[in-house]
């Protein structure tokens, strides 16, 4: 490599969809610096819209176009073409998916240092598809001869996938990063969501941001929501995240048994994060499993909310002291936790929403993130293929 000119830096993840993986590999061809690394993006599936931010800052992002599920080995032969056409000097896959096919057609163009990234935890096969439960199963015979390192987000993440049998000696955490001058608390667009939205004044806000998947248990949220209301009706719910809408029948029609109509607004799809988060008075995860370093838990507390959430992955880890923990599947625990802050003297829960936001800026800034990824991928360069 011509130590004048930028480490060549090859992505492979398996979509560009909204998420926080691809928000992860958004946020970090956006910091590290140009100077120093080229990136270069390829989606296995779709490349929407987080392909186009990526593309924003005129980095090069494709789509192989292949439909989600179980991987076609065609798309090796095809990624193997593309790392030889670009010829990288690290090659970083995202998830499951991309870490096998990215590792096998990595070690078929070449010696090319291959980083996986795992954004999961596993509690038990029942916490994957199945399909791709299998895949973490090969991925983790073959830890010991794709990747040269493996990085997971989450310490409960790490530990689950030792018990698995991945190599733990190339293991190591590097946990999201939020960036400050994305997430931080702001009352005014704040007070511009709930007049959006028609929100009485006094009333309180309690929100989650998530997709419709079983792993964040929306279902739990909603009983909760209904239990919560059984002793207040000065609260409202607010959701948000892919397929979280009213085009959403099994979504709807659960809110409609838990006479929740008049208590639940769905958003769906929102890129206007810091707005939405900015209106609540408590955010919230309900997550039942699967989690690891959940990014909307830190986003809401850089906004200065305080959080309730689910003790999965390293949910109770960021959140520390500053909000509440409860276990998974208890509506009644989790509506306890909201009720408990909501009765807060208002200026309580503003200095648990401060401390919250100190925690994150603290703890898990995006500049820390990032260097550490620096770091690791100058070690690895330095390093003999």
């Amino acid at each position: 490599m011509n130590e004048q000119a930028p480490m060549k830096i090859l992505h492979i993840v398996p979509s560009l969809q909204m998420g926080g993986a691809e928000m992860a590999l958004y946020r970090l061809v956006s910091t590290l610096d140009p100077a120093l690394f080229l990136h270069s993006v390829i989606s296995l599936t779709c490349d929407q819209p987080v392909g186009d931010l990526i593309r924003s800052m005129g980095i090069s992002v494709e789509s192989l176009g292949f439909r989600p599920g179980i991987p076609d080995p065609r798309m090796i032969f095809q990624l193997k073409q593309r790392i030889l056409n670009f010829d990288p000097d690290i090659i970083q896959t995202w998830m499951y998916h991309a870490d096998l096919l990215g590792g096998i057609a990595a070690k078929l163009a070449g010696p090319y240092p291959v980083v996986w990234n795992i954004r999961h935890t596993i509690t038990d096969q029942d916490s994957l598809k199945q399909s791709t439960y299998l895949i973490a199963w090969a991925n983790a015979w073959l830890s010991r001869y794709l990747p040269t390192k493996i990085i997971c987000n989450a310490n409960t993440g790490k530990q689950t996938h030792v018990a698995m049998g991945f190599n733990e000696n190339k293991m190591l955490v590097i946990e999201n990063g939020f960036d400050p001058s994305q997430f931080y608390p702001d009352e005014e667009a704040g007070e511009s969501v709930r007049h959006e939205l028609g929100l009485p004044r006094n009333d309180y806000l309690v929100g989650m941001a998530a997709r419709y998947d079983p792993q964040k248990d929306h279902a739990n949220f909603l009983r909760a929501a209904a239990l919560l209301l059984q002793k207040r009706q000065d609260v409202h719910f607010l959701l948000w995240g892919n397929n979280v809408d009213d085009n959403n029948l099994e979504l709807v029609e659960l809110v409609r048994s838990l006479s929740l109509q008049n208590h639940v607004l769905m958003l769906g799809l929102r890129m206007d994060g810091r707005r939405l988060f900015s209106a609540l008075d408590v955010a919230t995860l309900s997550s039942a499993y699967g989690e690891a370093f959940p990014q909307v838990i830190g986003e809401a507390m850089a906004c200065g909310v305080p959080c309730v959430v689910t003790d999965v992955g390293d949910s109770a880890l960021i959140a520390g002291n500053t909000g509440r923990i409860v276990p998974p599947r208890a509506p009644q625990l989790l509506a306890n936790g909201w009720e408990e802050l909501l009765s807060l003297p208002k200026i309580e829960r503003a200095g648990l929403g401060k401390a919250a936001h100190e925690r994150i800026k603290n703890l898990f800034g995006l500049e820390k993130t990032t260097q550490k990824y620096s770091q690791l991928y100058q070690s690895i360069a330095k390093e003999p293929r």
